[in-house]
């Protein structure tokens, strides 16, 4: 896997053993295309995996980026990965909806990337708008199967975009 854009652009990082499900470059370089210049915002990338997505939005100016991942047997590689970070990444080591519940930071972008077996993509985006976790007017994007549909609207998160690529799609919902 390599880094899309940003300052380190072409940098290859480490995939995790393990099972990990790492999003396609082409997909990640459009999705950071859509989302424009992260100077000066904050990103939060869930269901880490190797921390390729917080190391794409740390190469593209957002600070501070967060990541979380429970997954122990991933935390060697995803240190190893965001040591080439020129801005500290902090990494939690615990379950997203242990971290979405505890959090005590809002941010501007909240990138969630659950394995396609999970079957709570509805309450994650529901959770990111009603915690104290999104900033007014942020973004929550969502990976998740073809296969799996979401409303237009969840709590107080409307749907104000989606891209398709291939059998993955990536919603991308707004904070009312």
């Amino acid at each position: 896997m390599r880094i899309t854009g940003g300052t380190l652009t072409g940098r290859k990082i480490l995939c995790p053993a393990g099972e990990i499900r790492p999003a396609m470059d082409r997909m990640r370089e459009s999705l950071f295309a859509v989302l424009g210049d992260l100077s000066g915002k904050s990103f939060l990338d869930l269901f880490s995996g190797s921390g390729i997505c917080a190391l794409e939005a740390s190469s593209r100016g957002a600070h501070p980026v967060y990541l979380v991942e429970k997954d122990p047997i991933k935390v060697k590689t995803i240190f190893k990965n965001v040591s080439i970070a020129e801005n500290r990444i902090e990494c939690k080591i615990q379950s997203v909806e242990l971290f979405m519940k505890r959090s005590q930071f809002e941010f501007d972008i909240i990138y969630m990337d659950p394995p396609f077996p999970y079957k709570f993509h509805k309450d994650l985006i529901d959770m990111s708008g009603k915690l104290p976790l999104l900033k007014s007017g942020g973004l929550t994007l969502i990976h998740r199967p073809k296969e799996l549909t979401l409303p237009e609207k969840i709590g107080n998160m409307s749907k104000k975009d989606q891209r398709v690529y291939g059998r993955s799609i990536v919603d991308f919902y707004i904070k009312q």
